[in-house]
């Protein structure tokens, strides 16, 4: 059997456009993350919330029954994924996160370069002036 290729054929087109992190609340780190990046909610439900701007990447938060916290940096219990987020000057993003809500682990690997922050749901997420 032979596959032909013709002019007509073509592959369909994909785009990133969102995250979506399983936690107990989501209108909570919706809220969390919305303050923290300037981003409006573009759909909610008790059960689901989609951050995001027309055209633009999103994130979305979709509630789990039995969601557990990731216990960074204790593999108990593991991280799936994590954001980077960008900062100018990691002292005042640092502040403004944890005023929103975050909290800040002891454990630090290279906190002269980025830090790692858990949102309210306890997901792991980075700040650095390297992106």
């Amino acid at each position: 059997m032979t596959t032909e290729t013709t002019e007509n054929t073509s592959a369909p087109a994909f785009r990133y456009s969102a995250v979506t992190f399983d936690c107990p609340d989501p209108a909570e780190l919706g809220r969390f993350y919305g303050e923290a990046l300037g981003l409006p909610v573009a759909y909610a439900t008790d059960d689901f919330v989609f951050l995001g701007q027309e055209g633009a990447t999103g994130l979305g938060f979709s509630r789990l029954a039995d969601y557990r916290r990731p216990t960074w940096p204790d593999p108990a219990q593991e991280k799936r994924a994590h954001l980077d987020l960008g900062v100018d000057d990691l002292d005042a993003a640092q502040d403004r996160l944890l005023a929103l809500g975050a909290t800040l682990p002891d454990f630090q690997p290279s906190p002269d370069r980025w830090r790692v922050l858990l949102d309210p749901a306890g997901h792991p997420f980075c700040i650095s002036t390297l992106a």
